[in-house]
């Protein structure tokens, strides 16, 4: 089940099987903004987004999502969760813990009516980041 669970997640990128089939996905940042939770429980209004060139790595076989900020992030990937894919978005979720040991929902989004715009959405119970993704191999 696990092995489906990652073939999808390659298809659902659109890379080639034989190609990549052992191979991690890459994804590059160009923006990052966040938001945090008020103490009533609802959320503040999303940051503007500020410039992000960072490298980010699915690697499904090692069960891990990298992002290599200044302080690279680690998260280990802990299940995989049903993907949603319909006519206005395909979402792809992981429940994670990073390397602090904290726990978080990583959802990698495909917007279909913004030209397949892509976002990976890091969401914590007190903060949620957003980072807007290409392809590497798309743009790089």
């Amino acid at each position: 089940m696990k092995h489906l669970k990652i073939l999808i997640v390659l298809l659902t990128f659109g890379l080639g099987i034989a190609k990549t089939e052992a191979q991690p996905i890459r994804f590059k940042s160009s923006s990052v903004s966040f938001t945090d939770k008020k103490p009533d429980g609802s959320w503040n209004e999303w940051s503007d987004f500020v410039k992000a060139n960072v490298l980010i790595t699915l690697d499904a076989k090692k069960d891990l999502i990298l992002i290599n900020s200044n302080e690279v992030q680690s998260f280990k990937i802990k299940a995989y969760g049903e993907i949603e894919d319909n006519e206005e978005v395909n979402i792809v979720p992981f429940e994670c813990v990073d390397n602090k040991f904290s726990k978080c929902t990583i959802l990698i989004i495909t917007k279909k009516k913004e030209s397949n715009r892509m976002q990976i959405y890091i969401n914590y119970n007190e903060v949620k980041f957003v980072y807007n993704i290409y392809n590497e191999t798309k743009n790089g």
